[in-house]
């Protein structure tokens, strides 16, 4: 079947998710054209990124071990450390898109502000320079970091109050040398940061702000990159787990010990919190640990224990929302709580030319979930998969989302969790149930080549 026989898709974005996409809709020979705001590809893993929305800051390190991270078609560099600094991504994703000839389809500099599915199924897509474009699917690959959660405390400050995506450096935006600094939240961020500036020749002091304990993992178990530990699949979740939670119990001890506050839930109820400094920082002292933030009082900050500290910089360290700011219906975007169910984390079964990729939180790794994820898409599109019905699709949906989620307490934070190795099989399963379905109509394309191809 040649190209011109396949639909014309649009990829919005170029980070890791984008750029696998496009390297797989080449593969299969369909049409694309994938526009990435920035002046160059890597998305959140772009230090400073023009487009504003990279979460980099200098000193970030990937939490998932090279071990886990590449691309199956494109090693990572076997010199590489066990834990690379972002740079060292940001190039691997540039080589990435160059090996592949992947650089000439995509439009940089160059946003979709808008994009509209009309009464025939197409898509409109209206690009940053004003001009309109019209494409048979649309896949979405902006990304889930960028739209930052900052909590809305009562009362003033007057000091500065910054979310972690703002961070660069102690030094940038604001010089934290000298002050008294509280980092909100103990997600992976806060604990780098606050690890980071709990140096004592950079913050006064530090305080860490949460409104519960967490389990602070290494990154190393017994000189093994922890990740690289993983439990047989034979070995069913329940039991699997509770031999994690023995392991971590005899190897790591209670939380308490280092002297953090005592979590209200079990290890793996909550998404991983990884730091290979955070814990000795805490133990030394270098670190102070106070609950949620109850009001802000002018240059003192009140805590929901009613103690009080001198406070001149508060970095929240709080998430972010999952954003679509080109689309207006309301059904495409998340609701209130930050929930988006899709089938298989990728469709919404009400509509067969829409796909969002990498919209997850998968243990342990993101870099080549969405390179899972484009086999189904690029197989989709050329005719060689074909999903159950609509009604069907719901249902496995409400089925995986209960697999998935049910293991962690209820948080916006939780909304996307996924296990990588279980879903990665599941999805392998249903690639091949798809391919039995598509054959069976013939191989006929599910998304028609209508639109007409842009020049």
């Amino acid at each position: 079947m040649s190209s011109t026989n396949l639909p014309n898709v649009c990829i919005i974005g170029a980070g890791p998710s984008g750029i696998t996409t496009a390297k797989r809709l080449k593969d299969y020979g369909i049409p694309y054209d994938c526009f990435e705001a920035s002046d160059e590809v890597g998305g959140n893993w772009y230090y400073k990124n023009p487009n504003g929305m990279s979460a980099c800051y200098q000193s970030l390190h990937i939490d998932t071990s090279k071990w886990r991270l590449a691309f199956e078609d494109f090693p990572v560099p076997a010199e590489w450390p066990d834990f690379p600094h972002h740079s060292q991504l940001f190039q691997y994703f540039k080589d990435y898109v160059d090996h592949f000839g992947l650089r000439e389809t995509i439009t940089f500099n160059t946003s979709v502000e808008h994009a509209e599915r009309d009464a025939d199924g197409l898509w409109t897509v209206t690009l940053s320079n004003g001009e309109a474009r019209t494409y048979d699917a649309l896949i979405v690959c902006n990304g889930h970091h960028w739209d930052p959660r900052t909590p809305d405390y009562p009362g003033e400050f007057d000091g500065t109050l910054i979310h972690s995506h703002a961070y660069n450096d102690p030094f940038d935006p604001i010089d934290m040398r000298g002050k008294n600094v509280v980092v909100v939240g103990m997600g992976n961020s806060g604990l780098d940061i606050a690890s980071e500036l709990s140096q004592r020749f950079l913050a006064k002091t530090l305080t860490v702000s949460a409104r519960r304990g967490v389990w602070v993992l290494p990154k190393y178990l017994r000189g093994t990159a922890g990740d690289k530990m993983s439990m047989p699949a034979w070995i069913p979740r329940p039991i699997s787990l509770a031999l994690k939670r023995r392991f971590l119990n005899k190897n790591l001890g209670s939380m308490e010990g280092y002297g953090l506050p005592k979590p209200d839930h079990l290890p793996f109820e909550a998404h991983p919190s990884a730091s290979g400094e955070f814990l000795g920082k805490a133990g030394s002292g270098d670190i102070a640990f106070k609950p949620a933030i109850a009001a802000l009082e002018g240059k003192q900050v009140r805590f929901t224990d009613g103690s009080t500290l001198d406070v001149d910089v508060i970095v929240c360290a709080t998430g972010y929302h999952i954003s679509f700011p080109f689309f207006s219906d309301p059904n495409l975007l998340p609701d209130s709580e930050n929930r988006f169910p899709l089938f298989k984390r990728m469709m919404k079964p009400d509509i067969d030319n829409l796909f969002f990729m990498g919209l997850a939180q998968p243990m342990p790794t993101l870099v080549n979930f969405a390179e899972q994820q484009s086999k189904l898409v690029a197989a989709y599109l050329a005719g060689k998969y074909l999903p159950p019905a609509p009604s069907e699709m719901g249902a496995v949906l409400a089925a995986d989302e209960e697999y998935y989620l049910k293991p962690y307490y209820k948080s916006p934070r939780h909304t996307i969790q996924c296990e990588f190795d279980p879903y990665v099989r599941n999805l392998k399963k249903e690639i091949v149930n798809g391919g039995k379905r598509a054959q069976a109509t013939g191989n006929a394309l599910p998304v028609p080549a209508l639109a007409m191809q842009n020049a």
